[in-house]
């Protein structure tokens, strides 16, 4: 089984400090990687973490503040240095063309490549791929903002290649065993437990990523059950009134909703400047939450 591996671009909010960029995440799945934001700056993290912006097919814009988006044109114009020569697709909020036509043209840059804009209008499956999904939901910010799930897909179990050439040669009518479906070959009926072992089924991974919100149940289902929950906390809750009032969470609240929704491990990011060290913000969340951890810039996990 290979590692979904997270890499975190930046993890800071408002503005860059020496020790935190602005709020970005890769994701990487089968050779393949996802970008989740793009601050200023996340095109030289990329590179210095081996994260590929020649192989990255998605960008998930959660909103437009300029923390989570002014890296986007530089970005863009090195794809098209480099000829990249395949569709970037971006997906987000509503205004999201408008935005991104816009910085394009304030770049005036030249793009040899086509990129494919889709505003999230619902809740639900923006992507679907052979072997993952991925899920958009609204949050509750100053501005229209979205959280991502991506959802591998499980395996219903393993196919016994000995057991079924016994019953049926090779060809298309595998592949409709290994889907759970019942056919037939040359009067006989076959049934998918005859060629499939169940009992090495594996449920997929999910991997859910909250950027700004207030926390809120309204977003409960789609993160449910995630091995990561990247979410949020821009603050302690010494300023719990300030999170309020600019619609963000805290250390404390990011872990309760950690517990609330079953996750495996809870990773916080998006931390104000004003928070220097990592641990007041790890000890408040410990006492709700206790896979927790505060992420650094440029730290990678696997799952």
């Amino acid at each position: 089984m290979e590692k979904i591996k997270l890499v975190f671009l930046g993890t800071g909010c408002s503005n860059p400090t020496v020790e935190r960029n602005l709020s970005a995440v890769a994701l990487r799945y089968m050779g393949q990687w996802m970008l989740f934001d793009c601050a200023e700056g996340t095109q030289r993290q990329m590179m210095k973490t081996g994260v590929s912006y020649m192989k990255t097919k998605y960008i998930f814009f959660s909103h437009f503040h300029a923390d989570h988006f002014l890296g986007f044109p530089g970005l863009v114009a090195t794809m098209s240095m480099h000829e990249r020569d395949f569709p970037l697709h971006i997906f987000g909020p509503k205004g999201t063309r408008e935005r991104v036509e816009r910085a394009l043209r304030l770049g005036m840059m030249r793009k040899d490549f086509e990129i494919n804009i889709t505003e999230v209008k619902r809740a639900g499956t923006v992507v679907k791929e052979e072997g993952f999904e991925v899920d958009a939901f609204p949050l509750k910010h100053e501005v229209p903002c979205l959280g991502f799930a991506f959802r591998e897909k499980g395996k219903e179990g393993e196919f016994q290649r000995a057991k079924a050439l016994k019953l049926l040669p090779e060809g298309p009518l595998w592949g409709k065993l290994q889907k759970g479906r019942t056919v037939k070959w040359k009067g006989k009926t076959i049934k998918p437990k005859q060629v499939m072992d169940y009992s090495k089924a594996r449920k997929g991974r999910k991997i859910s990523v909250v950027m700004d919100t207030l926390p809120s149940e309204s977003y409960f289902d789609y993160i449910r059950e995630s091995d990561v929950l990247v979410h949020e906390a821009a603050f302690t809750e010494k300023f719990v009134q300030r999170a309020k009032e600019t619609k963000h969470s805290t250390a404390r609240q990011a872990a309760q909703v950690a517990a609330k929704t079953k996750a495996k491990k809870l990773v916080i990011t998006h931390i104000s400047p004003r928070h220097k060290k990592n641990s007041e913000l790890e000890n408040e969340a410990r006492q709700e939450f206790a896979n927790v951890v505060v992420a650094k810039d440029l730290d990678e996990i696997e799952v």
